[in-house]
């Protein structure tokens, strides 16, 4: 599994829209009024990647088999969300079991789609959900702290630390500063992610804007890119409708020519994608044979053991070597065979940190 990243911004913003354009279904109901989506609808995509394609080629591989990403449509946020305004408690709960989150933006103008707050104000619209975010965020935080207080008392290691994390996160929460901007330890770092809060999540800002702006922007992405940059987050600008449009051709010589009469380059999904991979730290490395050539997706800094283990539990538990051919030399040289006899594949074992592209073959024992 690549990532998982829920989708979400106020109503009528093209959540849904751009969810159906991800997975190129019409899963989610795309209409003209909030809470259209119910249910949080989960679509899987493949993570376009031309290496792979060259990678079978020269491993004659039958079957092709991308790494696989997982987006969660989740309904609309509203103003008292927090407080279970609209059908706010259901989808903050929905949030907290993503990895990060795509923030659609409404960046674009059209009187025939209500906008909930009565005007396009991309930056307000983030501050609405975020501060929504927060303030259910500083009601969990608080809860905890109370709970874990009385242990901590008492002398308990593990509770006094949790304790003092908690104390550092709503410092921050009271300072209307979102969890994700609190400087946590190397020995911080799991139990902050147990805590599953929904301010802490990495954001990609997606500003959603009409076909004439697809390829420039407009005045409110500008704004938007600020506040992302200010907040050392990512933004990417889409066109939502044309994404879906894109989705329904069926060859991708048809999607070069339909992006190319809008002066873009790609679509939309490839941008999210990228974005998502930098923003959560993730690489690909590559297995190839005759069967299937197939991506994988780790950890940047993963160690080899680390990436054993996301094909099976069984080949990091009995790791005994990785053999690694850098992605380069494969294409280079021409393959496996010919990698080997140029003296390219290299013997690595468990301190090997897997570097984007690695083509490997693990060696196990269980």
């Amino acid at each position: 599994m690549g990532f998982n990243c829920g989708i979400i911004g106020l109503p009528n913003v093209g959540k849904s829209t751009l969810f159906n354009a991800l997975t190129a279904t019409a899963a989610a109901q795309a209409a003209n009024f909030p809470f259209c989506t119910i249910e949080p609808n989960v679509g899987r995509v493949a993570l376009p990647d031309e290496r792979l394609d060259k990678i079978a080629l020269l491993g004659k591989s039958q079957k092709i088999v991308p790494t696989q990403l997982e987006f969660v449509d989740i309904a609309g946020l509203v103003k008292g969300a927090s407080r279970g305004e609209g059908l706010g408690n259901q989808f903050l709960a929905n949030i907290r079991e993503t990895d990060a989150v795509i923030h659609v933006l409404r960046c674009f103008d059209d009187p025939n789609i209500i906008h909930v707050e009565g005007s396009v104000d991309p930056v307000r619209d983030a501050e609405v959900v975020e501060t929504e975010l927060m303030l259910a965020d500083m009601d969990s935080v608080e809860r905890q702290i109370n709970t874990v207080s009385k242990k901590a008392k008492s002398g308990e290691k593990e509770s006094k630390a949790l304790l003092a994390l908690l104390e550092k996160i709503k410092v921050a929460l009271d300072a209307g500063k979102p969890a994700r901007t609190v400087s946590v330890d190397e020995d911080e770092k799991k139990a902050f992610r147990m805590l599953a809060l929904m301010s802490s999540k990495p954001v990609l800002y997606v500003l959603n804007v009409s076909e004439e702006d697809a390829a420039t922007g407009n005045d409110w992405t500008k704004k938007a890119e600020a506040m992302a940059k200010a907040q050392g987050a990512e933004a990417v600008i889409i066109t939502a409708s044309i994404e879906s449009e894109i989705a329904q051709l069926g060859s991708e010589e048809e999607k070069k020519e339909f992006l190319s009469t809008l002066g873009l380059e790609e679509p939309g999904l490839n941008k999210i994608i990228r974005a998502g991979y930098q923003l959560l730290g993730l690489q690909t490395y590559f297995t190839v044979g005759p069967k299937e050539a197939r991506a994988w997706t780790v950890r940047k800094a993963a160690k080899a053991p680390e990436a054993a283990g996301a094909i099976h539990t069984d080949f990091e538990r009995g790791f005994i070597r990785a053999e690694v051919i850098a992605y380069s030399d494969f294409v280079a040289l021409g393959g496996e065979q010919a990698a080997k006899d140029a003296g390219k594949m290299r013997q690595e074992g468990k301190e090997y940190t897997v570097q984007d592209g690695d083509i490997m073959l693990f060696r196990f024992n269980v």
